[in-house]
């Protein structure tokens, strides 16, 4: 089987999976499951299903060396999507805010870039190329009913059957702040997959820097060798009609000098962790790095 063939059927078992999945649901009550999409994959044990997610970290968990016991942590998860990371954290007991965009309008873009832009994007990205004849994965949505479906919705069931005390702002990354988010810091702050989303990179990691007053584990793409002088990759392209929500890709050492001339004492690449992004079958692998402001920011782990 080639390649796109392999693909193609990835494409054809998630939505194999995805229809029974959305059976079950609406045998639990969700009459409008069939309008869900799904970030990630988590477990749902008081119905005895696992949302079908396009990442699933449940095997990959591990590579991020949190520790096994976060009672009486506070932790902050930001661009918490569906809330795999926000529920584990709870899990692992501690006290949990997750932050999420109030709008796709809130979405970082270039100058010129319309919402009808960012939603078609959207939507290619959720449903890649390979999984395009099949109806039921195929919708379109105002930029409300997408924030819904795609970010809000998912989050809220989550929550419901786990019973899950997760708590959860709207704000963007830059808007990070003691005030905002009605605590003066944080003892985890976590960005996953978060800094290509954004213009201003920099800016971004200020802002979670400002409420980390332990440990910040940052996962995503890190370009190069480890070795590399600090830089950072455009990839934002040059058709104002054609984006992928990325633009900026700073590699490791970058990153990391950010990071410790933002105060943190200790800044190092603990591991990668990686997967098979559904539908498209996509195998993908993300660095994660990790900032202490001290050695007793996470003893478990230190």
């Amino acid at each position: 089987m080639s390649p796109s063939e392999d693909k193609a059927q990835s494409a054809r078992n998630y939505a194999i999976e995805l229809a029974r999945f959305n059976d079950s649901m609406r045998a639990a009550g969700v009459n409008d499951i069939d309008r869900y999409y799904w970030y990630h994959t988590i477990d749902l044990p008081a119905l005895g299903l696992s949302t079908p997610g396009m990442y699933d970290f449940r095997a990959s968990v591990q590579a991020f060396k949190f520790p096994a016991d976060m009672t009486g942590l506070t932790v902050l998860d930001v661009g918490s999507a569906t809330g795999f990371f926000g529920f584990e954290f709870e899990r692992r007991g501690a006290d949990v805010l997750c932050t999420e965009l109030a709008s796709l309008e809130d979405l970082d873009r270039f100058p010129g870039q319309e919402t009808s832009t960012l939603l078609n994007e959207i939507q290619r990205m959720i449903v890649p190329h390979s999984a395009e004849e099949l109806p039921s994965l195929v919708r379109k949505y105002s930029a409300q009913e997408l924030h819904y479906y795609l970010l809000d919705g998912p989050f809220r069931l989550c929550s419901r059957f786990l019973k899950s005390g997760v708590r959860r702002s709207f704000c963007t990354v830059y808007e990070l702040s003691a005030g905002r988010l009605g605590q003066p810091g944080f003892d985890l702050v976590f960005l996953g997959d978060i800094l290509l989303h954004t213009l201003r990179p920099f800016d971004a990691l200020v802002a979670a820097a400002k409420v980390c007053r332990g440990t910040l584990i940052a996962a995503q793409i890190l370009p190069g060798k480890p070795e590399d002088p600090p830089a950072m990759s455009y990839v934002g392209g040059d058709d104002i009609s054609r984006d992928d929500i990325s633009w900026w890709l700073p590699n490791e050492q970058c990153i990391k000098q950010i990071l410790l001339k933002l105060g943190f004492a200790r800044v190092e690449r603990i591991g990668t962790h990686e997967g098979i992004l559904r539908p498209a079958g996509h195998p993908y692998t993300r660095g994660i790095i990790r900032a202490d402001r001290a050695c007793t920011a996470l003893p478990a782990v230190c």
